[in-house]
């Protein structure tokens, strides 16, 4: 092998690296996992929703997870605890499209999941916390994606549960590109992915004999493989891509907000997942190689970016694609409202996180106080509540 061909396939640190070439083969695979995860998935949930004995359970269950705040709350802390808005997005889309998730109550989870994402850039920026004024800048910069996303949520969710208006717009673009509620039949995902869906009904099978037990075996295995395929997708898609995108980003990408904004949507794009591009904008901040303002345009990007794994996952969806493509273009739409909204009003986003910025800088249990309570105690609050409610409450 000449000197060339080593160098290449070696890291800064001397280890050798996968050839870009490999990674761009296994990221083709595991996005192919992906896209059959969600079609293993919907198969168990829809199994499940159609088997008499287990009908009553679910009804249930999804009675109590139709409330728009117990939505919004579970999936900010399902989001928090994976670190992945593009798996609870997913889930979302699989399990509205299956029918145990009403419409209204997905859209409201995917708000929740914008918020559940952004704990990535606050544990990001604890990594500077023994540097105060680094630390500073990097937790600001992590706020900055929180807030917005806050904000967003704080204005958008009573509209939302009063009036529609995204469940609307969303159908309307689900009904105006013609997608119908019976699906797409002949559609080519459902084809290539149906032999791994075959085969894993057919393992499950040979496993259980009862109805409810297989559909609940078929949605766990497509769940695991859901988590598991988007962990290694972006894993290879970060190795790829991240260490030349930091230099372009320290040198090029933040000439102005427009130019930050679109670094943001299509890095997200390429890699995709917003916590990744948050883990590498956060510490850039702290660094002070990007200013706070460049630091929120490019989170709005990256906000929309996000939103691409869930348009897969509608795509890949076998029926009731009308359902799913509504809670995408939902998702599309909350984001791009949000930044219609707070990008002209973009002191107030700053303003809130600077101050908060200084003051977990003066003392980092503030810090602490606002990752534990927004995203695991008030959402484990909300949920413990609304079910003591109604366990209390006679039924109506």
């Amino acid at each position: 092998m000449s000197d060339t061909t080593a160098h290449s396939l070696t890291g800064p640190d001397g280890k050798r690296t996968m050839p870009g070439w490999l990674r761009g083969i296994y990221a083709g695979l595991f996005l192919y996992l992906f896209l059959c995860s969600i079609n293993v998935m919907g198969g168990g949930l829809k199994m499940l929703a159609n088997d008499p004995s287990s009908k009553v359970w679910i009804d249930r269950v999804f009675d109590f997870a139709d409330n728009p705040f117990v939505a919004l709350m579970a999936a900010v802390l399902v989001t928090a605890i994976v670190q992945s808005s593009s798996f609870t997005t997913s889930m979302i889309i699989t399990m509205a499209a299956a029918g145990t998730l009403h419409v209204d109550a997905a859209i409201f989870a995917v708000m929740g999941a914008n918020i559940g994402t952004s704990v990535t850039g606050i544990l990001v920026s604890l990594a500077n916390i023994r540097i105060r004024r680094q630390f500073r800048r990097a937790f600001t910069a992590a706020m900055v994606h929180d807030i917005f996303n806050l904000l967003s949520v704080g204005v958008l969710f009573p509209i939302e549960w009063l009036f529609h208006p995204l469940a609307r717009m969303a159908g309307a673009i689900a009904g105006g590109i013609g997608i119908q509620s019976a699906g797409k039949p002949n559609s080519p995902i459902k084809a290539i992915t149906r032999p791994v869906v075959d085969l894993i009904d057919a393992g499950v099978n040979l496993v259980f004999s009862n109805p409810a037990t297989i559909g609940l075996a078929v949605a766990i295995v497509g769940l695991v493989m859901l988590f598991l395929s988007l962990v290694m997708l972006m894993v290879n898609l970060r190795g790829a891509l991240m260490s030349r995108l930091e230099a372009l980003f320290r040198s090029v990408f933040f000439r102005n907000d427009l130019i930050a904004g679109v670094v943001g949507t299509l890095t997200t794009v390429l890699v995709q997942s917003s916590s990744i591009t948050t883990s590498l904008i956060v510490p850039l901040a702290g660094a002070g190689a990007v200013t706070l303002r460049r630091v929120f345009s490019f989170m709005l990007g990256a906000n929309i970016g996000t939103t691409v794994t869930g348009v897969l996952a509608a795509a890949a969806v076998a029926d009731r694609q009308d359902i799913a493509v509504t809670i995408a273009a939902s998702h599309v739409l909350f984001n791009v409202c949000g930044i219609l909204i707070w990008y002209p009003l973009k002191v107030v986003p700053l303003t809130l996180a600077t101050w908060y910025g200084r003051l977990a800088a003066r003392s980092k249990r503030y810090a602490i106080l606002f990752l534990v309570m927004v995203f695991f105690v008030i959402p484990g609050l909300g949920l413990l509540i609304t079910e003591l409610l109604r366990l209390a409450l006679p039924a109506p």
